[in-house]
């Protein structure tokens, strides 16, 4: 990881990771603290443990927040970074409610812990050096939206990265890697695997159903590992 100017205008300057970087972090963490929490790691991650984690390095968690109200029916998470303290995650309530948006609600999670881990530490350097008012934190809360959470443009790079580290949390590269060249072996594939073919399909579906995933985020995940071909023009390195 290397500091670069932030053309986004948040910060002087902003983290830039390569994916590789985000993935190694992403996956020690959370398998140690499955290894502490269930003394072995575990596959999907379970959703109470995305709770726990979150629980561990922020001030609070609110599942059942009103964000509607507030910030529109597309927000459903939020991260408010507090000056001098931990920052604090609310989750809307919609999710927590509807056991049909289970998925939607672990990927929301995620999202935000890749907020509370990776950038509220700029908010708290940006408070020492003085340089950010102190009520500007209360206008500046990380918002997740429906449309942005599992791929966000690489020219939000907080987003993006969170967006990252919600499927490096979920699908740990690794056990990803395995599986798919499991996958590949069991069904005697050759080269690439084109996103929209037939093994495509099934792989997303594997993928998925192993990580407890929505399709959309195994998708997204596999093209970023490069484990599903695309000609979409690759993200710069964020």
């Amino acid at each position: 990881m290397k500091y670069v100017p932030d053309k986004t205008g948040r910060f002087r300057e902003r983290p830039h990771y390569l994916p590789a970087e985000l993935d190694q972090e992403c996956e020690r963490l959370v398998t140690e603290f499955l290894r502490d929490l269930y003394g072995e790691v575990r596959f999907p991650v379970p959703t109470d443990a995305l709770t726990k984690l979150i629980e561990r390095d922020a001030q609070d968690l609110d599942l059942y927040a009103d964000l509607s109200s507030e910030e529109g029916t597309n927000v459903e998470g939020i991260t408010d970074f507090i000056p001098g303290a931990k920052p604090i995650v609310r989750i809307s309530a919609g999710l927590s409610e509807a056991d049909n948006r289970s998925h939607r609600l672990r990927t929301t999670l995620t999202h935000e812990y890749g907020h509370v881990r990776f950038h509220d530490c700029l908010y708290q350097l940006e408070e020492l050096s003085g340089s950010l008012f102190a009520d500007a934190f209360d206008r500046r809360p990380a918002q997740c939206k429906r449309e942005t959470i599992l791929d966000a443009p690489f020219t939000d790079w907080m987003e993006w990265q969170a967006g990252y580290v919600c499927g490096s949390i979920l699908m740990p590269v690794t056990a990803v890697q395995k599986l798919v060249a499991d996958y590949r072996k069991q069904s005697r594939i050759v080269g690439s695997i084109a996103e929209r073919s037939k093994d495509g399909f099934a792989l997303v579906t594997f993928i998925a159903e192993a990580f407890d995933t929505s399709q959309d985020a195994a998708r997204v995940r596999l093209l970023k590992l490069g484990c599903l071909g695309s000609n979409k023009t690759p993200d710069p390195l964020f």
